[in-house]
């Protein structure tokens, strides 16, 4: 059971909850590009909205497993939910924790159906072109009768803009509520107004930095120049940027109001977080800002957003200060509690190291098969770009013949 893991008292939540808030972090950059985007009738989405919705699924799949198996017995996890029962089991709905199980499940499917309508014209490409019969089937059963008659364009676009809809306020609240679950309780560090949006601009932060890792090889691999520009980067990282400032300026406010408030705990909080010298788990904090704040900075200048090596290498530095930042709020803020008596240390175990690497393996496995079996980039809308690339490159071609000739 969880007894194989490093958590202890006080320090009820370890790593599995650190990975839960990392993963549904990572999730948000595929709803925020698919919905916001698409509402706000953003062309440039069409390149990278599909593997980033995919990205949005596999990461809560992976954040899913960590709270079933953090209650020690998943096979009742039913329980969780308010089905009519003899046994008179009830959730507690005043719980953070049951705000969570509802609304990452309502994210989890919204995402999928979003990502499922989107892919609906493509597999209906993929059924016309199939020649083995099992693949024509699946297909043609996934692309749900699509002809491409006017009227399923027209169904098509209203679905989208629907689900848009429906996702938008789910960037906002899931994270929010996330977040609940530390601001609700009255652990020095945690209970913060501060916190909601804190932690969905750092989720957006993560997601996009996600993003971006995986966008950079994934255009170099399969030639996608074209497709994925060094224009739909730059957006990319300004968004990572302005999201990252929110994020210090989240930082620089639990510095001020543990200064500002001068309650005894919270200040002793701070100097078990900052002090290098007489603190056990400064390190992990100083991490997060060289990692979160230090190395993103350079991202202000154009030339280093167009430097593809030093972003892909920022991102990946934000994608490990993000998981640290969870890590000094989650478990050191509970290493002081109110009482000293209650004082304590958390040091992770190998299963705890080990389990986070398997999520991780989770999360590229699944995209792997992603980019191995469904098209990357949806290729209806791409042929509408295709042909502007080729107008635009006959257009110069025609106006240089005309120079030269006149």
């Amino acid at each position: 059971g969880i007894g194989i893991w490093g958590n202890n008292q006080p320090v009820g939540w370890g790593f599995d909850i650190i990975n839960f808030v990392w993963w549904i972090g990572i999730g948000h950059a595929g709803t925020l590009i698919s919905a916001i985007l698409l509402l706000l009738k953003q062309k440039w989405r069409n390149s990278i909205n599909r593997f980033a919705e995919a990205m949005t699924i596999f990461a809560v799949m992976c954040a899913g497993i960590y709270p079933l198996l953090h209650t020690g017995r998943p096979w009742v996890a039913y329980w969780l939910f308010p089905y009519p029962n003899m046994l008179g089991m009830w959730p507690q709905f005043r719980s953070p924790l049951i705000w969570d199980v509802f609304a990452v499940n309502t994210y989890m499917t919204i995402s999928i159906v979003f990502w499922f309508v989107g892919l609906v014209p493509d597999f209906a490409t993929l059924r016309d072109r199939a020649t083995n019969k099992i693949a024509r089937t699946i297909f043609g059963a996934a692309s749900m009768g699509w002809r491409g008659a006017a009227r399923h364009w027209e169904r098509y676009e209203h679905a989208s803009y629907i689900l848009a809809g429906l996702s938008t306020p789910l960037v906002l609240s899931v994270h929010t509520i996330v977040s609940y679950d530390f601001a609700m309780g009255i652990v020095p560090g945690w209970n913060v107004t501060i916190f909601p949006p804190y932690f969905v601009a750092g989720a957006v932060f993560a997601g996009f930095a996600m993003v971006i890792t995986f966008a950079i090889p994934l255009r170099k691999w399969y030639k996608l120049d074209k497709f994925i520009t060094d224009k739909h980067l730059d957006w990319m990282a300004k968004i990572m940027l302005a999201t990252g400032m929110i994020v210090a300026y989240g930082y620089c406010m639990e510095v001020f109001y543990a200064w500002y408030a001068q309650v005894p705990l919270e200040k002793s909080l701070l100097f078990n977080r900052t002090n290098v010298f007489g603190a056990p788990y400064a390190w992990a904090f100083w991490v997060l800002i060289l990692t979160n704040v230090v190395l993103v900075m350079p991202l202000w200048l154009p030339k280093v957003r167009a430097n593809h090596k030093y972003l892909m290498f920022a991102c990946f530095s934000v994608s490990v200060g993000m998981w640290f930042e969870r890590y000094v709020i989650i478990p050191l803020s509970l290493t002081r509690d109110w009482l000293p008596g209650s004082f304590g240390f958390y040091t992770p175990t190998l299963w705890d190291f080990t389990m986070f690497a398997g999520t991780i393996g989770l999360f590229v496995f699944l995209m792997f098969l992603f980019i191995r079996f469904l098209p990357v980039i949806n290729i209806y809308e791409m042929k509408e770009l295709v042909h502007q690339i080729h107008d635009q490159e006959h257009g110069h071609k025609d106006a240089k013949e005309g120079a030269s000739a006149h």
